[in-house]
């Protein structure tokens, strides 16, 4: 019998698919390592843009815990225009307003007496020694229509539906959650109810906040602008916007 010779060109092909099995393998090992950074970050853009608080990750000013008697300085009440600004809000006989950020109770009491015993005003504010202040203001000037309410900082905690007017008096600024509470707030808003914000320009940590920064972060929470003015003090500085619900 004459010698089997061995068949060199399928032994060579062999070969060659399996490099390039093998280098297949290599390849879809490689794209797989390439696009995993990337689709971690996808996901975690994603997740951010879910988040709803992302977008009200700003600077704000530390609230202020110090005496409050400050906020009693005399003629307060004719550089702001308070009573204008009530007659913006609709604040009237029998209506029912909201305080937040109420400190001192300085608007608070200004309010009480504009609604008269018919109406009511929630004087709210996160910090335990505003509220107790406000207590004892009340009872020592007889003002039976207002109830305190210690609140979250993301959460006036207002019972559903039973405000006309808020404002929120040069506290904005020190809101840790702006979005969240506008949020919260828009159940305890009857129908028509407005919403005034009076703040300074600043850049969040200083005691201000932009007026465009409010206006967008109050659409975002749902609310339309209704007005905005500049007649809250004479330096420029001042602005007082109104909103509504949508």
């Amino acid at each position: 019998m004459k010698p089997v010779k061995p068949n060199i060109s399928f032994s060579c092909q062999s070969r060659e698919q399996n490099k390039i099995k093998m280098m297949k393998r290599t390849l879809s090992l490689y794209v797989l390592l390439l696009l995993s950074p990337l689709s971690g970050l996808a996901t975690q853009t994603t997740a951010q843009a879910a988040s709803p608080q992302s977008v009200q990750d700003r600077k704000t000013s530390r609230p202020y815990t110090g005496d409050l008697s400050i906020f009693e300085s005399p003629g307060r009440d004719e550089k702001l225009q308070i009573n204008r600004v009530m007659d913006i809000l609709g604040i009237t006989d029998g209506k029912t307003v909201a305080d937040i950020g109420a400190g001192s109770g300085w608007f608070t009491v200004r309010a009480a007496k504009r609604v008269t015993g018919t109406g009511k005003v929630y004087a709210v504010d996160i910090n335990p020694e505003a509220i107790n202040y406000i207590d004892q203001r009340t009872q020592r000037e007889r003002l039976l229509n207002v109830k305190t309410i210690l609140s979250k900082s993301d959460d006036p905690l207002l019972p559903t539906q039973s405000v006309d007017a808020v404002l929120l008096l040069k506290t904005y600024h020190e809101v840790e959650k702006p979005v969240s509470l506008l949020r919260n707030l828009r159940a305890a808003l009857k129908p028509g109810a407005r919403v005034g914000i009076i703040d300074r320009n600043g850049n969040g940590e200083n005691h201000g906040i932009g007026r465009d920064v409010v206006i967008k972060e109050a659409a975002e929470a749902g609310y339309r602008l209704l007005g905005q003015y500049d007649f809250v003090k004479a330096d420029g500085m001042d602005y007082f916007l109104v909103f509504s619900a949508n």
